[in-house]
């Protein structure tokens, strides 16, 4: 059962209002948006990443889906199951570097054991606070999808983080490779976008969050909104450090639009608009359905696999 197929089942269920038929990433309470995330050992992160990390990224993905919605964080909570002492310590010491960073104290939340030698689960539940929360459902034909950021620097991280894995001293990156650095950063500790997401959320039509790939949450918007978009490869924006590490050809740009882990946002806004952020057009929206991928002016067919996507 896949991920899409399992929230199918969920949504004949009765649900609240406020879950806006599990169409997006978070509910709605009045102003109030809440979100939860949950990272595996394994899945989400790689047992050799540092704890510290761990718990940056952990609040940084809910957060996320906050800015998505031009949330202002009110604060988390925290599920976590008791291990390595020397672990938790270090998680606890990422957790007390990314709440005071982001301005979202701690409301509380449960502790858990696992059987020994079980991968680590890791949820937190985010409640931010909206007046102007806008949907991935509603984008309107002849919109421009936009991007802020870079894309592509998530996914070379985790490259970079699984070669150290392999190499703690990093030869095979230092060997003809540069900005592995930043790279390492984008993936282990995202940004996520709130002062976009706050500066745009009243101008858009819809948004949402780039954590699975460029291409798969696209086309979620697409479908969401009853639309087809069109993708322009060429456009998709790529870090200097990404160029350098990975380099600028259609196949470097594909693995980019596809690995995810980014969590810049995705958005649909008329071509009327004067954009409050830096983002980058990279495709539009049009009566129909489906995704088309282009190269400038060459039409791709659509890779087997469009991004990151749960499965049974």
């Amino acid at each position: 059962m896949t991920e899409d197929d399992f929230l199918d089942q969920l949504g004949r269920l009765p649900l609240h209002p406020g879950a806006q038929g599990l169409r997006d990433d978070s509910a709605r309470l009045g102003s109030l948006i809440l979100t939860t995330d949950t990272l595996v050992e394994g899945v989400h992160f790689l047992p050799d990443d540092p704890a510290g990390d761990v718990a940056w990224k952990l609040v940084a993905v809910n957060l996320s889906d906050l800015a998505a919605k031009g949330a202002t964080p009110v604060g988390v909570l925290l599920n976590y199951p008791l291990g390595n002492d020397a672990w938790d310590q270090g998680f606890l010491a990422g957790l007390g570097e990314a709440l005071p960073a982001f301005e979202c104290p701690l409301l509380g939340g449960d502790t858990v054991s696992l059987p020994p030698g079980a991968p680590r689960v890791l949820t937190l539940t985010a409640i931010g606070q909206s007046n102007h929360a806008p949907t991935r459902s509603g984008a309107r034909a002849g919109d421009i999808l936009y991007v802020t950021g870079t894309i592509g620097d998530g996914g070379a991280g985790l490259t970079i983080a699984k070669r150290l894995a392999g190499d703690p001293a990093g030869l095979s990156i230092a060997r003809g490779k540069t900005g592995p650095a930043d790279l390492l950063a984008a993936y282990r500790r995202p940004q996520p976008r709130l002062a976009e997401g706050q500066a745009l959320a009243r101008h858009v039509h819809a948004m949402m969050d780039v954590s699975d790939g460029v291409l798969i949450d696209a086309q979620r918007m697409a479908v969401a909104s009853g639309l087809s978009v069109t993708i322009d490869l060429a456009a998709i924006p790529l870090s200097s450090a990404y160029r350098a590490f990975s380099g600028d050809d259609r196949a470097a740009r594909l693995a980019a639009a596809t690995a995810g882990d980014d969590y810049q946002l995705l958005f649909a806004a008329p071509p009327t608009l004067t954009l409050p952020v830096a983002a980058t057009a990279i495709g539009r929206f049009a009566p129909g359905s489906g995704l088309t991928l282009v190269d400038g002016a060459d039409p791709l067919p659509l890779p087997q696999r469009l991004g990151f996507e749960h499965t049974g």
